[in-house]
């Protein structure tokens, strides 16, 4: 018997008209208006108009996140950068200040300490520390980042190169990284590197720019340095700048050494002298490249039996996903970098970007995506939307988890001892990927506590921390690459500080995944359940909630790396 296809709960309005739309200010303002003049003379007026502001959040947010989708699409398309720019510049600026009105009225309201601090302790929270931090003067700069940032969307999505005859875009010539014939990987790695000395001052310069404004936004909110102020505004509640510091050195001292010995082995099957930055990829016992698919049709059909491997409810919906072309998959001259997902709010609904090329990575990102695109779906019915949102930390444990849940359910792409070999990378790049996460952490610790630093000192900044949590790479003749590739890193410009919630988010999904070898059902069952928690708890309860533990220390890395190790053994 077929099941049953996934069929949403459909959420009709509540206060606004189903037929109510927000691209305009004058179609906003109003419903603000509105909102902010409302009487509230008891908690359970308070309860109501707070449903009532969650809704009206969404459905002007949803408008924006439209159009952020469709620029990053196409960044090269000037309708879609026009009302990208004039949500930015002429909706956003206008929000914010009406925003902290209605944030304010519930700080204020003497009805809210009669709210359950059981089931309001979260989100008042979070409207506390958002109100201390909020001033008025910072929304011109903040305006000012944003158009920053889409001018670096811009800048990468505009590069290509012309390799043997063909224009490709950086993406695209990564399939060549993992060709056999050493002199065509050099050629190709030398082609992009080229490509993006070429705009190094330009993102030099952009950066700079967004640095200097980052301070002055802290500044105005009465923080020491930016550091101490995207702290808080991340919401990081439970720890702080030396629990991270001790987390990069419990990196240093037990995943380096590792990922070390991962890459003299590499070295010494590959019979080179030195490992070079294009020996990274290529198969160590000179196999042909991992190809899963040759078209995004296949990649999201395999995901979809993956997904439904791992558990059937899960397949329904992202089957539903691509039914309803929630779905951007890609990569192609003009689009944006990287991968996300975000959600459309007043439809509860997830949608997947990602530049996909043929790699075996491509599926780790769809599966990577898709965990955040469940996490968004199990959270969907929550009532107050701020809690249909989680923080960051667990969003990543949804992402992260589905990875490694999904990872020897790859049948619709390989043969078995190719699953295997997809498997192996995996969990080897687990251990590489964090000593770059600290790498990338570090670094911004040091560019906003050293804000007068010059560009020469910023790259020699992160050549030293390459060095401290890199591996044996040789980059001789090669040094302005390895200063200057941190440019390729869009969190840095585009979401500051947001990276070290990878790492963390590591750990709890290899506890999941620890579970999962000897106990599959449970470990699912606890994840969905975490999962549906939404943002209602805080972050110790929800990783307490999937039967892991909120615990970064070196304690804690030790011997999740070691079960890495054993797995990989076996």
């Amino acid at each position: 018997m077929t099941a049953a296809a996934y069929t949403p709960t459909f959420y009709a309005r509540r206060n606004l008209p189903a037929d109510a739309t927000f691209t305009t200010w004058p179609d906003i303002e109003p419903w603000f208006n509105a909102l902010t003049a409302r009487a509230i003379n008891s908690a359970r007026d308070l309860e109501e108009w707070l449903l009532d502001a969650g809704e009206l959040f969404a459905a002007v947010n949803q408008e924006g996140v439209e159009r952020y989708i469709a620029m990053t699409c196409q960044t090269d398309d000037p309708d879609r950068e026009s009302a990208h720019l004039a949500w930015v510049r002429d909706i956003e600026p206008k929000l914010k200040p009406l925003q902290d009105a209605i944030r304010t009225r519930y700080l204020e309201s003497p009805y809210r300490a009669l709210l359950s601090r059981e089931v309001y302790f979260v989100y008042d929270r979070a409207q506390a520390n958002r109100a201390a931090l909020y001033r008025a003067a910072n929304i011109a700069r903040e305006t000012e980042l944003a158009e920053l940032e889409q001018q670096y969307q811009k800048i990468i999505g505009a590069m290509t190169v012309t390799f043997r005859g063909e224009e490709r875009t950086p993406s695209q010539m990564a399939p060549l990284l993992e060709e056999t014939d050493r002199a065509t990987r050099e050629e190709a790695w030398r082609l992009v590197s080229s490509r993006r000395l070429r705009d190094r001052d330009a993102l030099d310069a952009l950066f700079d720019n967004m640095a200097t404004l980052r301070g002055a936004v802290a500044r105005e909110a009465d923080c020491a340095n930016f550091v101490d102020y995207q702290y808080r505004s991340l919401g990081r509640f439970e720890y702080g700048v030396h629990d991270v510091a001790k987390f990069r050195d419990a990196i240093e001292q037990v995943v380096v050494p590792a990922a070390r010995r991962f890459q003299e082995r590499r070295r010494t099957l590959l019979k080179v002298d030195t490992l070079r930055p294009w020996d990274l990829d290529v198969d160590v016992h000179g196999r042909a490249p991992l190809r899963p698919f040759t078209d995004v049709d296949k990649l999201a059909a395999g995901a979809e039996s993956i997904f439904d491997g791992v558990d059937p409810e899960l397949g329904r919906q992202f089957a539903y996903m691509r039914k309803r072309g929630l779905l951007d998959l890609a990569n192609r001259k003009g689009k944006a970098p990287g991968g996300y997902q975000t959600t459309l709010e007043d439809d509860r609904m997830p949608f997947i970007f990602m530049n996909a090329v043929g790699l075996d990575g491509d599926v780790r990102t769809l599966l990577h995506e898709g965990g955040h695109a469940f996490h968004a779906l199990a959270a969907r019915d929550r009532p107050l939307a701020a809690y249909r949102e989680a923080p960051i930390e667990f969003c990543e444990v949804a992402s992260m988890t589905m990875e490694l849940l999904g990872a020897r359910n790859l049948e619709a792409f390989y043969g078995p001892d190719d699953v295997e070999r997809s498997y192996r990378e995996l969990l080897e790049g687990i251990v590489l990927i964090l000593p770059w996460i600290a790498t990338v952490d570090a670094f911004q610790h040091w560019i906003y506590t050293h804000p007068a630093h010059s560009r020469d000192e910023r790259a020699a900044a992160w050549t030293a921390l390459l060095d401290r949590f890199g591996g044996i790479v040789d980059w001789t003749g090669l040094e302005d690459a390895k200063a200057n590739s941190w440019h390729r890193q869009l969190h840095i410009f585009l979401y500051p500080f947001y990276y070290i919630e990878y790492g963390i988010a590591q750990l709890g999904a290899l506890q999941i995944w620890r579970r999962a070898l000897t106990d599959r059902p449970g470990a699912v069952a606890a994840y969905k359940r975490a999962l549906a928690l939404g943002g209602t708890k805080t972050l110790p309860e929800l990783f307490d909630a999937a039967d892991i533990s909120f615990d970064f220390s070196a304690a804690a890395v030790a011997p999740l790396i070691e079960t890495i190790l054993q797995e990989l053994e076996a």
